[in-house]
């Protein structure tokens, strides 16, 4: 099957019609058409033959199953576009819906100048589309982005500078372990999408996963709950860095709603509720320290 790939890849770099013939093309190779459709606008602007050498190599990715977001090294991510590799996760919708429960807690907030968290922040997807959404709100908010891995914090920051996001700051950091102890007690909002995925259900998940990061996926067992160390470690800590009234907002999977509320009632958060995602599927924690 794969030598019929490269030879049929052969034909289709020599057709010179319009790029709707490439992408039917495309489709004919095994490629959905949407995909076939992006990855031809991205490559083949122009239809010179550099640009089709590149969309070459782009579809033989595509075809041995890299992530299209990967090979198009951009991605869309609510008001912005990022600049993702595998260094970092690929921005998702459900992620977004995250950032939207996170502005709906600041605006509740009186803080005129909050100050933001985003812990495990690889591409920077959510920190930054904090950032900008409340620019586009007249609200200049401070963010201190946090990641253990320096190629995602590299990401990171191309995309703040791209974005003109300059109040944007980057830390490395396991969590909260090198962030500068005088920010405790003064943060307004901590926002987090954490390994949560257990090593015993990898083999269930979409195969594409095993292309990302794995230390951004996975994370280790804990307190009888699978993948539930870095949500317990994250939820144990914030509490200590919001200022009374900040909230803290956190991804999590399906499996783990009971066992997060239980963990931050009982850590003395208030207010604390969950949020489906737009599948019906547990996804968001939401806690705020007392005020």
């Amino acid at each position: 099957m794969r030598c019929w790939r490269i030879s049929a890849r052969a034909n289709w770099l020599r057709v010179t019609g319009a790029n709707s013939t490439v992408v039917t093309e495309l489709v004919a190779l095994g490629l959905e058409r949407r995909e076939a459709r992006w990855l031809v606008e991205e490559f083949l602007p122009g239809g010179d033959p550099e640009a089709r050498q590149a969309l070459a190599g782009a579809v033989h990715r595509r075809l041995e199953g890299e992530p299209l977001q990967y090979i198009i090294g951009h991605w869309p991510f609510r008001s912005l576009d990022l600049d993702v590799d595998s260094r970092v996760l690929i921005p998702r919708p459900e992620t977004e819906e995250l950032v939207g429960v996170a502005l709906g807690e600041l605006a509740s907030s009186v803080t005129i100048a909050p100050l933001l968290f985003d812990l495990g922040c690889g591409s920077g997807a959510i920190g930054l589309a904090l950032l900008d959404e409340l620019r586009s709100r007249g609200v200049a908010a401070t963010l201190v982005a946090v990641d253990e891995s320096r190629g995602a914090l590299d990401v990171a920051r191309a995309n703040a500078r791209k974005h003109q996001l300059h109040s944007a700051s980057f830390v490395e950091s396991s969590w909260f372990s090198s962030i500068d102890g005088s920010l405790r007690g003064r943060v307004d909002l901590i926002a987090a999408n954490p390994p949560y995925v257990g090593e015993s259900e990898m083999a269930d998940l979409d195969p594409v996963l095993g292309y990302e990061p794995q230390g951004a996926l996975v994370a280790p067992d804990a307190e009888g709950e699978v993948g539930f160390e870095d949500l317990a470690t994250i939820v144990r800590e914030a509490i200590l860095w919001l200022r009374p009234g900040g909230s803290l907002v956190m991804e999590h999977g399906d499996s783990q709603r009971s066992a997060l509320l239980a963990l931050a009632e009982h850590r003395g958060y208030v207010d604390v509720r969950d949020v489906d995602d737009l599948s019906g599927r547990p996804r968001v924690l939401v806690a705020r320290r007392s005020a």
